[in-house]
């Protein structure tokens, strides 16, 4: 069975990236052990080199020698796949000796909400809607994607810690897939890490 260590950097993805990788492994038949993520602050984490071999090592240790450290951050406005590059890069210097995959989701973690936000509708999780014929735009577009789920809320409030582990939970994971290319790098980095097809 492997183990799954993650560096994450919101309270709301420390208890919803588990679920994610849990129903992952369920959707493989699959055993995973995930470890509670490590939360950081991305900023001290990227630009203080201490902290960075800091949060790696804690990482590598959690994980194991066979291992998985997985990290995944909002990108903002930076590019996921020149920016995830380079910190994937970084980490090589600290813990050469473990399997790491860099996964930046564009904007933010509710992007993949998005991606798969008319399952979301269908299920009225959370008191999640969409407008009747409600063109959804692409998932990696919004700024705000916080703000986009909130708008789409009947209490019109989106609390990070509690919606996004049930959201996490319910999203059609194929549309999320369909939807944005950030959702497909994590399934790509799955399939060489976990499943060990190339």
């Amino acid at each position: 069975m492997i183990r799954i260590a993650s560096i994450v950097e919101g309270d709301g993805e420390v208890h919803a990236l588990p679920v994610l990788l849990r129903r992952l492994a369920s959707e493989q038949g699959m055993n995973v052990e995930v470890e509670t993520p490590i939360r950081v602050r991305r900023d001290k984490f990227l630009n203080k080199e201490d902290e960075f071999r800091r949060q790696l090592c804690l990482a590598a240790a959690k994980s194991g020698e066979d291992g998985w450290v997985l990290i995944v951050l909002d990108a903002d406005d930076d590019c996921p796949a020149h920016c995830g590059q380079e910190i994937l890069r970084r980490t090589q210097k600290h813990i050469a000796h473990r399997r790491v995959s860099v996964v930046l989701v564009k904007r933010e973690f509710e992007a993949w909400f998005i991606a798969a936000a008319r399952s979301l509708h269908l299920q009225n999780t959370r008191g999640f809607s969409l407008k009747p014929d409600e063109a959804i735009e692409e998932a990696e577009t919004p700024r705000d994607a916080k703000g986009w789920m909130r708008r789409h809320m009947q209490s019109g409030k989106y609390s990070e810690i509690l919606d996004q582990p049930a959201f996490t939970a319910q999203i059609d994971l194929q549309q999320a897939f369909d939807n944005s290319r950030s959702f497909r790098k994590l399934r790509k980095e799955w399939q060489i890490h976990v499943l060990g097809e190339a």
